[in-house]
């Protein structure tokens, strides 16, 4: 499953556009060399796969770990519409990173089903390819608060799968940690239409916060056993300045596993491919197709030696690690003539001198340090 151990030692700081300076574009011959690989490589030989995409950065959700109510209030400002992304420029630079070699598009936000016309950008990803000629894998995550209305025409659109944050089956505690008083019902709802409409194989997302919602791991597990539906378990993280993070807050993983085998024995499964976050577990029980969870253990487990994603901000910065203070702005490329070559030369030398390897050397002093929020670059 990849290395999943804390590192210690010296800070290594992440690449930010101060570190870089003016980024380093790949020489000409170097891009040609990726686009022919199709696979460009950083100082840890970690290949760049997957782009995460924020498509918005507004959401209808005050979730008490992400977009907190005292910092994301009725005063708050969010970007102007002219400062997002079009839908053009996104699918420009998800067809570019595809020929470096990214084969997995994650659309975010924000809640991303708030983007207007989002079954368009959908259907202009959906038509990109890699190198080879293969579709792309599409998939996005959502707070399930729309799907009802939205999850057919996502699907129609080439959307392929879908996954959706819900952090407690607890009706009470959900509406605390969402702090909008959504209801878990309506969710659930949202999660039945996905199914119907094929958006398969549905996750579902559970932020763990102890002493607020850990107490119902179990039965979020057993709501879900059986279904079809995957659900994973994602330890509270330090993601950006507003979410008052302590370590005290955390619940390990391997708690979250040990309370649930407890009561349904689970069995340790291989990872689908090479830097998987999800550590996975099925249900001893019930055979080989009879369900699984999965666990994110960031924070005690920190699976930086395999990451392989790139975060592009919704107002076109690219930020090669969830944890990072800056990006780096391809927007102004995309809008001043630059070329596809330019782009990709820039995105490749950004990416092969990335050293980031935050949750390995995470500390309470780092841990306080400003980064981008999570609501930004989605998670």
């Amino acid at each position: 499953m990849g290395e999943r151990s804390n590192v210690p030692g010296k800070v290594i700081p992440l690449v930010t556009a101060r570190t870089l300076n003016a980024p380093q574009a790949l020489s000409a011959g170097g891009l040609s060399s990726v686009r022919a690989a199709a696979a460009v490589l950083d100082p840890r030989q970690r290949r760049l796969h997957d782009l995460r995409i924020s498509v918005t950065d507004k959401c209808n959700f005050r979730c008490t770990y992400c977009m907190p109510k005292d910092v994301f209030g009725p005063g708050y400002k969010f970007l102007p519409h002219d400062a997002l992304l079009s839908f053009e420029e996104i699918t420009r630079f998800a067809k570019i990173s595809a020929e470096l070699g990214v084969e997995k598009l994650r659309l975010t936000g924000g809640e991303p089903t708030l983007r207007r016309n989002l079954p368009t950008l959908i259907g202009m990803l959906s038509q990109l390819r890699t190198p080879t000629g293969k579709p792309l894998d599409l998939t996005l995550t959502t707070n399930g608060s729309t799907l009802v209305k939205q999850a057919k025409a996502l699907k129609d659109a080439g959307l392929q799968r879908i996954t959706v944050s819900l952090d407690s089956m607890d009706d009470a505690v959900f509406r605390a940690m969402n702090d909008v008083d959504f209801p878990v019902a309506d969710v659930l709802r949202g999660i039945d239409a996905a199914l119907a409409a094929g958006l398969t194989p549905v996750k579902v997302n559970m932020v763990v916060k102890r002493g607020v919602n850990d107490h119902t791991v179990v039965e979020m597990a057993k709501h879900f056993k059986g279904t079809g539906v995957v659900v994973r378990f994602i330890e509270f993280m330090d993601v950006g300045a507003t979410n008052g993070w302590r370590m005290d807050d955390v619940m390990p993983s391997r708690d979250v596993v040990a309370a649930i085998h407890a009561v349904t024995p689970l069995v340790a499964v291989d990872p689908h491919y090479v830097g998987e976050v999800a550590e996975r577990w099925r249900y001893a029980d019930a055979g080989h197709g009879g369900g699984e969870i999965g666990v994110i253990s960031s924070v005690t487990q920190a699976f930086c030696s395999t990451c392989s994603r790139a975060r592009l901000s919704t107002d076109g910065k690219i930020y090669t690690c969830l944890f990072a203070d800056h990006g780096v702005d391809f927007r102004a490329l995309l809008r001043d003539g630059s070329t596809d070559d330019d782009i990709a030369a820039l995105l490749a030398g950004l990416w092969q001198v990335r050293t980031d390897r935050y949750s390995e050397i995470r500390t309470a002093d780092t841990a306080k340090l400003r980064k981008v929020e999570m609501s930004y670059i989605g998670g």
